[in-house]
């Protein structure tokens, strides 16, 4: 199940997958616009200090191959595979852009997303609107970056001036807009790795109808071209140094120019090529009896033993010659694009394991974790998670309440001073609590109880310390007493929680909510919570006749609750 993501929030790779071969597809779209899709590859200072890591349609890959567009795949507008272990150390962080080319805003574009697919499978998604934007005309959608290790960004900022106020915020050059030479046709969209998700729908088109290109035959090779050694761009890919986007170049070797085609600079991001990509004698090499790539077993069907998927142009292929994206024979290199541990198992499916939807992965699919992109998350009804990167406010939970937690997370003791432990001990509402920090998400629990988040808009409520599970650091919390006569001290105390924020109530099975009225009474050692406007006093049953003669009822004393209508009272069917 994909990890929805909103804008500013951000995890670990690593907790999204384990492989490090990842395929980003962007869908973006809007009546009458043409967008330009590129990634940027910056460098520690986050600056484009090498052109030769800015990757667009008329530079479609980064010089050791790590980044590469791969154009229109199942669904996607544009999409790229981009190799983490791959990528050199100069560059630490993959901006991936949409600029409008001609006239519009980014207000006007439709639902979109970018998303990131592993093994198969996607791993995340950030999904965005026109709504979120106005007069920009660039956008900067989602980050990969380097931080202690590789993390993805959901961003959705961008740049009223376009492609050049993108280009100088990155650093960048913006040298006079030049004349083309010719056309330079679109990268392949037969050249996606097995990695990338099934074509399940054709490529969406985002800009007016262009002119018409005649469809090429089908290709059986065409998912397994192997490009020759030397440095010459193979037919389908743009040379460097020809015509830029508004009227960047980025600096490299100008080869000569290349053959006339149809006009295809209005068209999508991606056109098929018109003829095959020659060989090393002219034709694509045949399949050698190697094993499969990606780590898939020959015969062995991939993404959780289903049937091969044909190429993302929706044409029949042949199975991938060795070395993809490198010369016929080359020798793949170990592990490349594998889960580490895994040798010969396809993305996502243990060896062994059944084919169809029985085994391991389908019984435990209904427990799987439901993001919501939300602070506070109900795994169910016994489990609560927390993202402490949304909001970057601390939280305050029970001591010992940490079941799992996920990301760079530190637990601290919270202390509540003297006068905190003298009052906590003289009315019985003392909370042994530890403080949350960080960025992660953090998972509690107690004795399989029920929980219950309660967010506050600036009211309050009273809790018995005894059912507070964790709740949110900006809330402000006291002991407060209740009046009442009839018992020793006369009064019973418990903790009133005010501010903005949420509490996590715990109870003894499912609690009943009651509205207050004059007569409403409930037992004091089964109450859990209360409206802080309503009126709470001490009643007594207690009657010196009824007292003189052996026995007793055990409901001598309980609470009164008065007040306007809309307070209530929590109640749970356990008495502590």
């Amino acid at each position: 199940m994909a990890r929805e993501f909103q804008r500013g929030h951000k995890a670990r790779i690593s907790d999204l997958t384990a492989g490090t071969d990842l395929y980003v597809g962007v869908q973006i779209a809007g009546p009458g616009l043409t967008f330009d899709i590129s990634c940027f590859g910056l460098d520690a200072e986050e600056r484009l200090s090498d052109d030769r890591y800015f990757v667009f349609f008329n530079q479609p890959k980064s010089p050791e191959e790590s980044i590469q567009l791969l154009g229109a795949q199942a669904g996607d507008t544009e999409s790229f595979r981009v190799t983490l272990d791959r990528i050199p150390e100069g560059i630490r962080k993959l901006s991936f852009t949409a600029t409008l080319d001609g006239a519009g805003q980014m207000s006007q574009v439709g639902p979109g997303y970018l998303r990131i697919v592993a093994g198969g499978e996607e791993v995340a998604r950030y999904s965005f609107t026109g709504a979120e934007f106005s007069t920009e005309r660039a956008v900067m959608l989602g980050d990969i970056y380097f931080k202690d290790a590789w993390r993805f960004a959901a961003v959705g900022q961008g740049f009223d001036g376009g492609l050049e106020a993108l280009l100088k915020n990155f650093g960048g050059e913006v040298l006079e807009e030049e004349a083309p030479a010719a056309p330079e046709p679109q990268p392949q969209p037969g050249a996606a790795p097995g990695f990338a998700p099934p074509a399940f729908a054709p490529p969406t088109e985002t800009a007016a109808p262009p002119a018409p290109v005649p469809t090429p035959p089908p290709v059986p090779a065409a998912q397994g071209y192997a490009p020759p050694a030397d440095n010459t761009p193979p037919q389908g890919f743009p040379a460097p140094g020809s015509t830029p986007p508004q009227g960047f170049t980025p600096p490299g070797q100008t080869p000569p120019p290349a053959p006339a085609v149809p006009d295809v600079h209005g068209a999508p991001t991606v056109i098929a090529p018109l003829a095959p990509p020659p060989g090393p004698t002219g034709t694509v090499p045949p399949p050698a009896p190697a094993p499969a790539p990606y780590g898939q077993p020959p015969q062995q069907p991939a993404y959780g033993g289903q049937p091969p998927q044909p190429p993302y142009g929706g044409q029949p292929a042949a199975p991938m010659p060795p070395g993809y994206g490198a010369q016929p024979g080359a020798p793949m290199p170990p592990g490349y694009g594998q889960i580490p541990g895994q040798q010969t198992a396809s993305y996502g499916v243990p060896q062994g394991a059944p084919q169809g939807g029985a085994g391991m992965g389908a019984a435990l699919q209904k427990f799987k974790e439901t993001p919501t992109g939300q602070r506070w998350t109900q795994q169910n009804k016994k489990l609560m998670r927390v993202d402490l990167g949304i909001g970057g406010q601390p939280v305050l939970a029970k001591q010992g309440s940490m079941v799992l937690y996920q990301g760079k997370v530190d637990f601290s003791y919270k202390g509540a001073g003297f006068a905190g432990r003298i009052v906590g001990n003289a009315t019985g509402q003392e909370m042994q609590l530890m403080r949350c920090t960080g960025q992660g998400q953090v998972f509690l629990a107690e004795n399989a109880t029920y929980l219950h988040p309660i967010e506050l808009q600036g009211d309050a409520i009273c809790v018995s310390a005894e059912n507070v599970l964790a709740f949110d650091e900006t809330l402000q919390y006291e002991v407060r007493r209740i009046e009442g006569h009839g018992i020793p001290g006369g009064a019973l105390f418990t903790m009133q929680f005010q501010g903005t924020g949420t509490i996590v109530v715990k109870t003894h099975g499912t609690p009943v909510v009651l509205p207050v009225t004059p007569t409403t009474f409930a037992d004091c050692n089964a109450v859990v919570a209360w409206s802080a406007a309503a009126q709470v006093i001490v009643s007594s049953q207690v009657r010196m006749r009824r007292n003189a003669y052996p026995g007793d009822t055990g409901e001598s004393v309980n609470l009164q609750f008065r007040g306007a209508p809309g307070n209530f009272i929590v109640v749970q069917p356990y008495e502590v």
